[in-house]
């Protein structure tokens, strides 16, 4: 039978503009060729390249040639800012930033995710968030600064950044929400992305569980964190930001689990992004009609 839907098309379901792709931090310990590898069997709309101290990260002709053979497109590049990075790309902060903007650009990637400073780079700190706002003033490339965690140490928390971990108070203009941090910060993902509103932009899809100064970066629905709400909101929202699959897969026994639990991240992100357009109904009869209509 032909469901009635007086004379309109019911659109049954809606998904929001938004690329989900892979960080090549993802199939860890393998290098970067084999996030592209793995990014095109499965169907990921991209990768996100983690600079790293993999060469292949760091090589603007490698990247290119990956992206071309593979035909899978480089949307983000993650800076070189964590404390195994601190000598890629030279140990000027400002430097690393400079340098991943060009590559950024030259690669066509429309965001940049960045870390705030480390506690003991005071200049940089001091000068991050104007520093930040004048290149981005430079670009149409974005800067999405991500949310970190503080320490704890025998019951006290410590802070590691300048001016803090969490970007809600700071005034970054594009921001990158990470759900295995918020774990680790026992904060609210569901109110940050609230109260970050417009700022955010970038989504790094992980779970955890909350372990104290553990970034677990589990598979999206092996944690605590509210991975599928966050999504089905943020396509209620049309979201047009992107969603980057950031999980660890490092204890995989060999590549064909490390495909599988990247197959059920990208299944997972796909199926809660898809949003039901709840204004629409059907009936025991199999009439489609809108909700509230006589």
């Amino acid at each position: 039978m032909t469901p009635q839907h007086n004379g309109a098309v019911p659109p049954a379901i809606r998904v929001p503009d938004a690329p989900i792709t892979l960080s090549t931090a993802s199939v860890y310990p393998e290098k970067v060729p084999a996030a592209f590898e793995i990014a095109a069997l499965l169907g990921y709309d991209g990768v996100e390249v983690m600079v790293s101290t993999d060469a292949s990260s760091q090589d603007l002709n490698v990247l290119r040639r990956l992206s071309d053979y593979h035909q899978v497109p480089i949307k983000s590049i993650h800076a070189p800012c964590l404390l195994l990075t601190q000598r890629v790309w030279g140990r000027d902060p400002w430097g690393k930033l400079v340098r991943s903007k060009e590559v950024a650009e030259e690669l066509g990637a429309e965001v940049v995710v960045v870390h705030p400073p480390f506690r003991w780079q005071r200049e940089y700190a001091r000068e991050f968030v104007e520093g930040l706002a004048r290149m981005q003033d430079e670009t149409d490339v974005r800067f999405c600064v991500e949310n970190m965690f503080p320490l704890k140490a025998r019951g006290a928390e410590a802070g590691m950044y300048l001016p803090d971990w969490n970007p809600v108070d700071q005034d970054f203009p594009f921001v990158t929400l990470d759900l295995s941090h918020t774990a680790v910060s026992k904060s609210d993902a569901l109110e940050m992305a609230d109260q970050l509103g417009d700022r955010l932009r970038h989504i790094h899809l992980a779970d955890g569980v909350g372990i104290t100064n553990k970034d677990e970066h589990l598979v999206p629905g092996r944690g605590n964190q509210p991975c599928g709400p966050l999504l089905e909101r943020l396509a209620e929202r049309a979201f047009r930001g992107h969603i980057v699959l950031e999980v660890n897969t490092r204890r995989s026994d060999s590549r064909e689990d490390r495909v599988e639990a990247l197959a059920e991240s990208l299944a997972f992100a796909r199926l809660h992004l898809a949003a039901a357009d709840r204004t629409w109904e059907v009936t025991a009869g199999g009439e489609v009609s809108r909700k509230g209509a006589p």
